[in-house]
This record gives C-alpha cells, structure tokens and sequence, in this order.
C-alpha cells in the first residue's frame, strides 16, 4: 500500500475534488469521524465545510491547516469497503489524527480503486498536530497494515508500473494535489532528455511547467513553477511553486532526471521502437489527423509545435510503451519538423531509406576540433546552403585535387562569425521561425541563438552544427 500526504490551505478544494467523484457516481463516502450527517444520510460539501470550521479557531495561525492523503492498494488487493474503511481510520490512529474531523472517500473512476482522507492539521485549541517524521511514520503503518490485512507490498512493484493518469481537472478543484500526484508520477515513470520534452510530456495531462531564473542574494537561482491548462493549454488559475508540490520534481531533481534518461536511452537502446514504428506509421499515413490516430493506437502521442502561419517547427514523440519521450531530431534527419511538413504538403516522397539519405545530408566537417576544405570553389570563407542545386560539376573542367589540409576551426569562425550569424538569421527567417521556436527546437538557450546571429559568439562546432542541422543547412569550408 502506498500513502501519499499532502498539506495545504484550501478545504474547499480538497472536499469539491472528492464530492465530484461522489456526485459522477465515481466515488462514495466510506466513514466519517466527527462529522455530522444531514437529515438524508448525506454529506454536501457546505455542511462539511461548517463541520470542520467548528474545530478551527478563530484566531488560526497555522498557514496550511489542512490534509490530504490518499491509501493506494496494490491492485491485486481486493477489499470490501468495510475493510477500506477499517484501513483508513487505523491509519490516522496511528500517524496521531484519531480525534481529528475527517472524511473518507473511496474513488473508483480508475481500476486500482483507492481512498482519500480530508482532515486538518491543528486540534481545537489551535495547536498543530504534531507532524514529526510525518513520511516516515506513514510508511511505517502502511508496512504494519499490509502485514494485518495480508495485502501486497505494493510499493516497489507500483513504481515500475505504468502509472494510471488522467488529465488534471481545474474544475474539479483541489488543484495542487491533482498536479502533485500527476508530475510525480511522470517525473517518476518516463524518460526525457531536455526540459523540452519534459513540457511536452506535461501538456497532455493538461500541466504547463515553466522554468524560472534569477538571482537571491547575488546568488544564480533555478526553480520551475506548475499550472493546470485547459485542453487548449491555457493556463487556469494560480501556479505552484515546484517546491510546494515536492523535492522530486524540483529543479535540480529534474535536471538529474533528465542526465539518467539519457544514459538509459542510450544504453537500452529505448529510440528503436519508438522510430520503427513512427516511420511504419509515416509510409501509410496520408495525412496528419491519420498520423495522430495510427500513432495514437500504438501507444505514442505526437505533439506538433507550429508557428503562426502553421508550419511546423518542432514534432515529439511520447511513447507510453517504453515511457519515453523524444523530439523528432533525436530519431534522426527523417523524423525532423521539416520532414514533417514536406509529408503533409504532399511535396516528399518517402523512401524507407533513411540510412542513405542521413549520409548524404552529413555535413561536411569532422569532430576532432577541425574543419576540412572541399576543393569547391565559392566565394567567401563559409557557405552556408538551405538548398540548391547538389549536381556534381563536370570533372574535366575540375583540376587534380590537392592533398587536403586542416585548419583550426575556431581561427576560421572567429575571422567570419558576423556574416556567419547574418545568414543564419536569414535562413531562419526564411523558415518563419521566431528566435525562441529555433531555440526550443534546437534545445538551446534563445541567448546563444540571438549571439549566434549577432556575430558574438565563440560556441564550438557542436553548437553550430545544432543550429544549422535544425534550419537544415550546413557548414563548408571552402578556398578563397
């Protein structure tokens, strides 16, 4: 069994999202304690309201006086609700809420039916309940309670499954809880190797997550903050601070999260599913609705990010299978925002060999910190093509090559750098995208992109490379 605790300052909200699920005969109330009942054996959300604010007083100084928490069995256990209701009240006996109003809801709107407890946090006298240890103690009577009721220990073993999710509700209330069980448990279950991707795994479960940086007291900050959106993915109500919600979906947690994913990517090979069968899906799909659809049945969400006159400058993948999520760029040339918007125009022709086209697209530089000249003669330093006729000059007219010689890249960036950004602010524009939409598909900071464009840069070849396989141009070193 695991117990989830949550503390915060609305009664209102805890009681409207557990009343709702009563009201849509998804849910029940199992036990009250130090509640009064109506006249029809009822409870209604304003006659639990004037019972809890009769143990409150007047003079409260407790910022979040209330608690939720919620019992989640493993879903082999199957129990009565006589036995849920037992469960329940031995749990707050033991963590201390025994003489505390409280109500118990059962939900059953998933499979794994579960209950969840609203009390609050200070006796009569205005006095905290002492909450010590609280998580710890937690676990400790939920280990004793599955040991009495014979039930699996489900904690470990729910870790790995695939989480059971909806998406969050604004209406429903009792937002924050609904948003910290939601990025918990995908923070917790999926694999994601930028904030980007984190986003737009968010975005389906109608979360917006959003960095914020600055400085306290001289000192850099990081910090995100959560909001509930709309099926449009516009904001509703107050965000939280991450902070409010829990450790692990942190800043800095998050950005460990992210250095495991990709070691994980890599090492378990998690990419070749997720590619196979986007690009099985691509040679059939005849337009972008029977995409999403196909896709859809397989298990993978695909999300489009598009500029405002509808082209397409981003596209990732959530594959709920192996919970990974990845953007276009990371399968390869031919799942990129380009490709996309070639297939939906009906202007590319897919030809299954993504191998071959993937090298002849490779530009024309190696890794080892040097950029090697061509032998094609075009004027200036650098060339920078987003297109353009690729058919090889006629070799008679072409005098023997000359053995190639290297040059320090850096020195040759340096000398170019501002006509080098002027070009590429001009492919991007040409593109329709915006600094930041580059940025966000690049997995870049929209700073180094307007450095880059600006001729104030000293990135290395990796950076380059990003911003120019992302506009699909490339590099060329060429004589003078």
């Amino acid at each position: 069994m695991v117990a989830k605790i949550s503390v915060g300052s609305s009664l209102f909200g805890a009681l409207s999202y557990n009343q709702n699920k009563v009201d849509e005969e998804q849910g029940k109330v199992l036990l009250s304690n130090r509640m009064f009942e109506s006249e029809d054996g009822n409870f209604s959300i304003r006659r639990c309201m004037e019972c809890f604010d009769m143990h409150l007083p007047a003079d409260l100084k407790t910022e979040k006086p209330i608690i939720h928490i919620s019992l989640n069995p493993h879903p082999d256990d199957v129990l009565s609700d006589s036995q849920l209701a037992d469960i329940a009240k031995e749990y707050m006996d033991k963590l201390g809420y025994g003489n505390q109003p409280y109500m118990v809801y059962k939900h059953e709107d998933i499979a794994r039916h579960h209950i969840h407890i609203v009390s609050i946090r200070v006796d009569e006298t205005g006095k905290k309940i002492n909450d010590k240890f609280e998580h710890i103690r937690s676990k400790q009577i939920t280990r004793e309670l599955e040991q009495k009721y014979g039930l699996h220990p489900a904690e470990k073993k729910q870790a790995t499954d695939r989480p059971e999710l909806k998406k969050v509700d604004y209406r429903a209330g009792d937002v924050k809880h609904q948003l910290s069980n939601t990025v918990k448990a995908l923070a917790g279950c999926y694999r994601f190797q930028s904030f980007t991707e984190y986003k737009a795994l968010l975005s389906i479960y109608n979360v917006q997550a959003e960095e914020v940086k600055g400085e306290v007291n001289g000192k850099p900050y990081n910090g995100i903050v959560y909001s509930a959106t709309n099926d449009k993915g516009e904001k509703q109500g107050n965000p939280f601070k991450s902070s409010s919600l829990g450790k692990s979906v942190g800043y800095e947690a998050i950005q460990r999260h992210i250095k495991k994913s990709a070691k994980d990517i890599q090492d378990k090979n998690l990419k070749e599913r997720t590619r196979r069968t986007v690009g099985a899906v691509m040679q059939s799909a005849r337009s972008r609705e029977q995409l999403i659809t196909e896709l859809k049945a397989k298990g993978i969400d695909v999300l489009f990010r598009q500029n405002d006159t509808g082209r397409i400058y981003g596209v990732t993948f959530i594959d709920h299978e192996s919970r990974t999520v990845l953007n276009g760029s990371r399968l390869g040339k031919d799942f990129s925002a380009n490709v996309f918007n070639d297939l939906f125009s009906g202007s590319r022709t897919l030809t299954g060999n993504s191998k071959q086209e993937t090298q002849e697209q490779k530009p024309e530089y190696n890794l080892t910190g040097h950029l090697e000249n061509t032998g094609k003669t075009i004027a200036g330093l650098f060339s920078l093509l987003s297109g353009g006729d690729d058919t090889p000059p006629d070799n008679s007219q072409v005098p023997p090559p000359k053995k190639k010689k290297k040059k320090n890249y850096m020195e040759i960036m340096m000398n170019d750098r501002e006509r080098i950004g002027k070009k590429l602010a001009e492919i991007r524009n040409e593109k329709g995208y915006t600094v930041r939409q580059l940025a966000e598909l690049a997995d870049l900071r929209p700073a180094t992109i307007s450095n880059v464009e600006n001729g104030k840069f000293s990135v290395g070849i990796d950076i380059l490379t990003k911003i120019c396989n992302t506009l699909g141009a490339r590099i060329e070193i060429v004589k003078e």
